[in-house]
């Protein structure tokens, strides 16, 4: 963690990925604090899966380094996500156990006892209004119901750290409020939420701090007021992302990071 700043939980310094000749994530240096909501923008392509990738250490960095909690995420998977909840974009489930099968699951293999299991459980399934699908196969959930079950799994032992990539797809409007409303008081709590989304209004809502990124590097870091006063006077935090991107995006199916996710690597 930075000398002098003992609430950084999250710390990436001159963060670098290459997949071959082409840079996806270039020398990024950013940090989130305990308690805060950092909002991760940028057009396709500009690195924000990739840099999600490497703090849970799915991806080794070309070069820099990424922590959580003090912990290198590559070098120390394992204990990082002992402090780390992640809500994927594309959920994916072993579709023959039940909702609950499922949850449980995870409780356990992040050693919480049964009865904490189960209160857990039943109190996000409530809030998230999937209780009674609980005992229904993950094969039949919906995409917004599969959300829900991944978020459930995401805060189970109320981590460190919430990774979420673009967590309101999928939801209906109530199901976003609940979500909204759990990151808010997870935050309150202390967890650091690191929350990638192309949903600027949400963000601009929700979030302490807004990091843009472009063509791999961080293009813009503040709050969401200092942005729009910096970079877009008067105007609104999607007048600052397009000032940043200037119309510019690349094509979903030839970005270097997304191939890389889709073939699994």
């Amino acid at each position: 963690m930075n000398a002098g700043e003992p609430d950084v939980v999250v710390d990436l310094q001159s963060l670098r990925k290459n997949f071959g000749g082409h840079c996806a994530v270039d020398r990024l240096s950013l940090t989130v604090h305990k308690d805060e909501i950092l909002a991760l923008l940028g057009p396709n392509g500009a690195g924000k899966t990739t840099t999600i990738r490497m703090l849970m250490g799915i991806l080794s960095p070309s070069s820099g380094a990424a922590q959580v909690c003090g912990l290198d995420c590559f070098q120390e998977r394992s204990r990082v996500m002992q402090h780390v909840g992640y809500l994927p974009d594309e959920p994916m489930f072993y579709e023959h156990l039940s909702g609950g099968e499922i949850v449980r699951f995870c409780g356990t293999m992040r050693g919480m006892p049964d009865d904490e299991i189960v209160e857990r459980t039943e109190a996000l399934a409530q809030r998230l209004s999937f209780a009674d699908a609980l005992d229904e196969y993950a094969v039949n959930y919906s995409m917004g119901m599969r959300k829900k079950l991944a978020l459930a799994c995401a805060m189970l032992h109320r981590p460190d750290v919430l990774l979420l990539d673009e967590p309101t797809n999928g939801l209906d409007p109530v199901a976003t409020r609940a979500l909204l409303d759990l990151v808010r008081e997870m935050a309150e709590a202390g967890t650091a939420v690191f929350y990638s989304t192309h949903l600027l209004e949400q963000a601009d809502k929700l979030c302490d701090r807004v990091a843009i990124l472009h063509r791999g590097k961080l293009a813009a870091l503040g709050t969401p007021a200092e942005l729009r006063q910096d970079l877009a006077e008067g105007g609104s935090l999607e007048d600052v992302f397009f000032e940043i991107a200037d119309g510019d995006s690349t094509d979903n199916s030839s970005a270097p990071e997304d191939r890389v996710e889709e073939a699994g690597e």
